[in-house]
């Protein structure tokens, strides 16, 4: 046993223990007052590193909520502008179907349905210049698809929406090739007539009946050729057929006026008027298809678009399976013809970053709804912007237009309504989920553990109290050489 006065290894160990005890005690206080496990680097650098990453996944989640809230904010303000749109020309159909009753309008009538009209093209015009979010535009084509027809010898009208193959459309050039020309339904006669027969030749039968398409047109028994084909024409708008006499067959050919699939001509000669012998004889169009080639976001894609598919389309109103649809001029339907540029497509897609990393957006585009973009794709060279019913016979053509236009703007609000429903919100659902399983990951890291802390802090304070106890027990120990200098 040796006792040192000037070294008390004993009071410096007590102490080093107590200091140790004093420092884990801080931390513990500083966890408690901050409730975080991790104050700085140097409580866990690896957790810290691994936290900072994910807290900056739980900001940028956040934001990526609150963006794709802004944006079903934004398609709500454009659907409901669409859906103004769509009342409008629910109007203009009404008008038009009362000027359609000739029967009883008189021109003055017309001239008010018509200024009607011409107020509710201005207003849907109205609607697509100032329908905007902020100061960002909608409907004037800006934020969406203008397709411009460039070759108008080979179609009429174009409509591409914001999809096409399944991807956002893009900026570029539209080409189209023909592969299966439409055809227009016809029946030729097998009755020929005499040589030397003309229109104005007697037809030589008895008097007599034929059915065409279920309308009934009577020949009578001095009928010439000319005046039974006159009558067959003179119902072509009811009947959709036309007739004509071909002088190199000598026999009478009835012709739809429509092409494709959907008209068909049903004949039923009683007596042997245009067939060699009474009987029936049947005929159906044929729909254009052809192959069409545009740029997408993914890049340039090739659909096939088909005529007649929907009730009452010609077969040169051709469709793809998105509602883009290209309206074929006679002399483009051709499938000798070879591929060329019919369209050009000005794409303003909106984007919306609806991730929290890079990469991680969606596109959309709105359509330009100014009257004259719309129901371009029915009656060549005509729109919604140029309907006028005070001219004979423009009914029919202006229901065609407008029920193509709210086709279009149908077609437009579902597209809006799936993208709003199956991406926007269901983006918003599955990040506040992702948020919510990323910030508890970042609190198992960073976040103070009570119930563990507060046993530390328990366990330490008594360290504290009996370190201090030893530290005074220690100092005191060098005391017991005054009992050797005592006996001196």
């Amino acid at each position: 046993m040796s006792l040192r006065i000037n070294t008390n290894i004993q009071s410096q160990n007590a102490l080093r223990n107590v200091s140790l005890t004093s420092d884990l005690m801080g931390r513990t206080i500083e966890r408690l007052a901050s409730g975080l496990r991790v104050n700085r680097a140097a409580d866990d650098p690896a957790g810290l590193i691994i936290s900072e990453n994910l807290r900056a996944q739980i900001t940028g989640l956040q934001q990526a909520v609150n963006n794709a809230q802004d944006a079903v904010n934004m398609i709500k303000t454009a659907e409901a502008a669409l859906d103004e749109v769509h009342n409008a020309l629910r109007t203009m159909r009404q008008l038009v179907l009362h000027a359609a009753n000739t029967g009883v309008n008189d021109y003055s009538a017309l001239q008010a349905d018509q200024t009607q009209i011409r107020a509710l093209v201005d207003s849907i015009n109205r609607i697509a210049e100032q329908t905007s979010f902020g100061t960002k535009k909608l409907l004037d084509g800006t934020s969406g698809i203008s397709a411009a027809v460039t070759n108008p010898t080979r179609i009429s009208g174009i409509f591409i929406g914001g999809i096409f193959n399944n991807f956002a459309t893009d900026s570029g050039a539209v080409t189209l090739q023909v592969t299966t020309a439409a055809t227009r339904a016809t029946v030729i006669g097998t009755r020929t007539f005499a040589a030397g027969t003309t229109l104005a030749s007697l037809m030589g039968t008895p008097e007599g009946n034929v059915v065409i398409n279920g309308y009934t047109i009577t020949a009578d028994a001095d009928e010439t050729v000319g005046s039974f084909i006159d009558k067959i024409n003179a119902v072509s708008h009811i009947t959709g057929v036309v007739a004509n006499y071909n002088d190199s067959t000598r026999q009478i050919e009835l012709r739809h006026r429509e092409y494709g699939s959907q008209f068909q001509i049903n004949l039923n000669d009683t007596v042997g008027i245009i067939l060699n012998a009474p009987g029936s004889q049947s005929a159906t169009g044929v729909d254009a298809v052809a192959t069409v080639v545009a740029n997408t976001v993914n890049g340039i894609q090739t659909v096939t678009f088909t005529g007649g598919q929907a009730t009452g389309d010609s077969g040169l109103r051709l469709r793809d399976g998105y509602g883009n649809v290209i309206m074929l001029n006679e002399a483009g339907n051709d499938t000798s013809l070879p591929a060329a540029q019919v369209a050009i497509v000005t794409a303003g897609l909106l984007q919306f970053q609806v991730g929290a990393n890079a990469g991680q957006f969606v596109r959309f585009s709105l359509m330009d709804v100014n009257a004259a973009k719309l129901g371009t794709t029915v009656v060549p060279g005509q729109s919604l912007a140029t309907i006028d019913i005070t001219q004979p016979n423009s009914t029919d053509n202006a229901l065609r237009i407008i029920d193509a236009a709210i086709s279009e703007i149908s077609k437009m609000r579902g597209d809006m309504g799936a993208f709003q429903r199956y991406v926007l919100e269901s983006n918003i659902r599955s990040l506040n989920v992702a948020r919510e399983n990323v910030m508890a990951s970042e609190s198992t890291i960073r976040d103070a553990d009570f119930a563990q802390e507060i046993s530390n802090f328990t366990k330490q304070q008594i360290l504290m109290q009996s370190g201090m106890s030893v530290l005074a027990q220690a100092n005191s120990m060098p005391q017991t050489v005054l009992q050797l200098l005592q006996r001196l």
